[in-house]
């Protein structure tokens, strides 16, 4: 029978482990927070909402962003305490991957061994993909941190050591599964990976009859989001269709999931439940099913689903505990430095790619890389003009670099609108602003970003541009571009308006909507 001190002490090993894991993802979170205070246009988006008050964000998702809306009010709240900056930006994200981090370790601690389940929670920090969100202002680390809890909840539920109903873990399940819908309502691509689980293990009747309620409760929550959602689909009508190449990552996640299970042993007692029966449906299910709803409509973009990598973490920590395992019985000692020495070598060989994710470089421009440039080229009584509108999101989140200049193309502002880059006027009356002009700047994607207008106002602009202006001064910074045109004689030749989809391409392209 053991004793109370080693009962105690039991439970602090329990607990204190995972803190490793958490402190080790917030140091890599901090680690070049600010990205050289840059902030890319997704971010962008966050920022400028979070700066409304609580009716103009209602306002905003009327129209546009409202799968988001729950992240944005969250947003808006942290910067009404803590001020708009990158660290209150990105420090939310930071915090909720080392939450998932956590949720990794305890997991496979309980499933597999204090090792794995320290391997893998250090493990997922260092994931590219994970680097790469774990320092961005968007709410897919929220996700993966509540996906955590729910698969650390279902663990426990499934590997109870009783055969009590345990009503109120199902409730925090269920509650779990809904919030983390709100922020993402993609989150419940979760729940067929839970249902693979559920069958792998052979629960109960009882179980399912409670994974059901709680899985239909939190569905039901998020129902309305859903649907509302739908109305505003052509935020996303930017997502490529299906290719051959999108199925090699989920096939190579499969294969190394299936790696893992190879060396996957399911601890005594453990009633079936392994870290295989949770991580490999959490790996692979909710890639299938993205894929599935992209025949329907094309969604796969792999930050939706981020918090499946959740799984692959918990895989390579059974990788790394079955190593330890097996080096335990012939050499004791030296088997205790195999996890701190995979992690660094991990490390080591993922630094370049950990210091390009860190980088301005490492999105597809930066908003504010310009406004020093707008700053000094600007002059009192000068118009500026945005193409596409889009790029007036610079203006939204460093307006007073802006100050003195008229945005003479804009009928209403974005808060005005309920938009995220606001109501421009006809191309007419564009054209008859822009010839009462004598000096504009122009705020557009740098030649490597930049696609070929398409809207009738922005083709007005530079045909205007190009036939009553001259190009006096062009600066490109890290994905944006200002050039500065000033008004020509009637008698001087026409010049070139500048090439929005030309020039070098830096192989970064995209857009957010």
């Amino acid at each position: 029978m053991s004793s109370p001190t080693g009962v105690l002490r039991r439970r602090l090993h329990v607990w204190l482990i995972p803190l490793i894991p958490m402190m080790w993802t917030v140091g890599l979170g901090l680690w070049g927070l600010s990205r050289q205070d840059s902030v890319w246009r997704d971010e962008a988006a966050t920022w400028q909402v979070a700066e409304r008050s609580t009716a103009e964000i209602c306002h905003l998702l009327e129209n546009v962003d409202v799968v988001h809306g729950c992240y944005y009010l969250l947003m808006h709240g942290l910067f009404i305490t803590f001020g708009p900056g990158t660290t209150t930006l990105r420090l939310p994200s930071v915090l909720a991957m080392a939450v998932a981090a956590g949720c990794v370790t305890v997991i496979g601690h309980r499933l597999a061994g204090s090792w794995a389940g320290l391997a893998g929670g250090m493990a997922l920090g260092l994931l590219p993909a994970v680097q790469f969100y774990l320092q961005e202002g968007r709410p897919y680390a929220l996700v993966a941190a509540g996906a955590g809890i729910a698969t650390w909840l279902l663990v426990h539920l499934l590997d109870g050591r009783d055969n009590r109903p345990a009503y109120g873990t199902w409730a925090a399940y269920g509650g779990t599964l809904l919030l983390s819908a709100l922020l993402n309502w993609l989150a419940l691509l979760i729940l067929p990976a839970h249902l693979a689980t559920l069958l792998w293990t052979r629960a109960g009747r009882g179980v399912w009859t409670r994974w059901a309620v709680s899985s239909a409760a939190a569905t039901a929550g998020v129902l309305p989001l859903i649907l509302f959602s739908r109305g505003q689909s052509e935020q996303v009508s930017w997502i490529p269709p299906l290719t051959w190449h999108m199925l090699i990552g989920p096939a190579i996640l499969l294969l190394i999931g299936g790696v893992g299970a190879l060396l996957d042993r399911p601890r005594a007692g453990s009633r079936r439940l392994s870290v295989t029966a949770v991580a490999l449906p959490l790996l692979t299910v909710p890639h299938l099913a993205l894929l599935g709803l992209s025949l329907i409509q094309p969604l796969f973009l792999d930050r939706y689903i981020l918090f499946s990598l959740l799984g692959l973490a918990l895989l390579i920590g059974t990788l790394i505990g079955s190593a330890v395992r097996a080096a335990r019985p012939r050499l004791p000692r030296a088997s205790t430095w195999i996890v701190p020495t995979v992690i660094v070598m991990a490390t080591a060989a993922l630094l370049p790619q950990s210091l390009a994710k860190r980088s301005p470089g490492s999105r597809v421009d930066d908003v504010l890389a310009i406004t020093s440039d707008i700053r000094r080229l600007k002059e009192p009584g000068n118009a500026v003009l945005f193409i596409p509108a889009a790029r007036r999101d610079t203006e939204s989140v460093s307006p007073d670099s802006f100050t003195g200049l008229r945005d003479i193309a804009l009928a209403r502002t974005p808060k005005e609108s309920g938009t995220l880059k606001g109501v421009e006027s006809t191309p007419a009356r564009i054209r008859t602003a822009m010839l009462t002009q004598q000096r504009i700047l122009l705020v557009t994607d740098a030649p490597g970003a930049a696609k070929p207008p398409t809207a009738a106002r922005d083709r007005t602009k530079l045909s205007v541009l190009k036939k009553h202006f001259t190009a006096t001064a062009d600066k490109q910074v890290r994905g944006r571009r200002v050039t500065v045109y000033e008004r020509r004689p009637a008698s001087a030749p026409h010049t070139e308006a500048p090439d929005l989809a030309g020039g070098r391409r830096d192989g970064r392209t995209g857009e957010r909507r």
